[in-house]
């Protein structure tokens, strides 16, 4: 078999570099103005400590870290979409494990070629999740929602030719409780130069994000 380069889109993407930012929040409170009595300090301490349960139960979070990705996927589906992979994969560095982790898988067979990658990433709340969630899905329109996936999932699948090559990519989002599970999987065959179905494509990608849902939901909560 002949050596072919790869095409440049694809091959940006063996060196990504994840960047996350996360940011914080803090709570306080001012000193009592005057001393008061017995009494007094004793109904306010019971205020103060109803008032810091309620903060607590708000700010609760169902997943607190994110899970190890490379088991995201059983070692029978990552043979099935990229054939010729490691089963291992590879984790991508990341600048907060505990919010942001990601693993890849790709691999050339013949003139096949895939690529799967699969990201946990976790939020500090329900709803900074569904921003994002939301955020996301519309950056990526064109897609549809993908029932029974998380509390919420979406799906989308775009075809994209660079030098005569076609690739298809297929990116999943799902998201459960403060978590989100992002999978993109993608595909070219360097013979054809023609990409692969795109229901190949779509349904691949799915079935990788419903593995890794499960991954997550059977994993530690807090």
């Amino acid at each position: 078999m002949r050596s072919l380069p790869l095409p440049l889109a694809l091959t940006a993407r063996l060196t990504p570099v994840v960047v996350l930012a996360c940011a914080g929040w803090a709570m306080s409170s001012g000193p009592l103005d005057e001393p008061q009595d017995t009494a007094s300090k004793d109904t306010q301490k019971t205020q103060s400590d109803k008032a810091s349960g309620s903060s607590s139960t708000a700010v609760s979070k169902t997943y607190a870290a994110a899970p190890a990705p490379c088991t995201g996927v059983t070692v029978k589906t990552v043979a099935a979409l990229v054939p010729g992979a490691k089963a291992a994969g590879k984790e991508i560095p990341s600048t907060d494990t505990a919010l942001r982790r990601t693993c890849s898988w790709n691999a050339l067979k013949g003139y096949d070629y895939r690529w799967l990658d699969i990201s946990f990433e976790i939020a500090e709340s329900d709803e900074a999740a569904q921003s994002s969630y939301k955020e996301r899905t519309t950056e990526k329109s064109g897609g549809g929602a993908v029932p029974g996936l998380g509390d919420e999932g979406y799906s989308v699948v775009n075809l994209t030719t660079e030098d005569k090559q076609q690739t298809r990519e297929g990116v999943v989002i799902a998201r459960v409780a403060n978590a989100l599970v992002i999978v993109n999987y993608n595909g070219s065959d360097f013979e054809t130069k023609k990409a692969p179905a795109t229901d190949e494509i779509n349904k691949g990608a799915i079935k990788a994000a419903k593995e890794a849902v499960a991954a997550l939901q059977s994993g530690s909560k807090t």
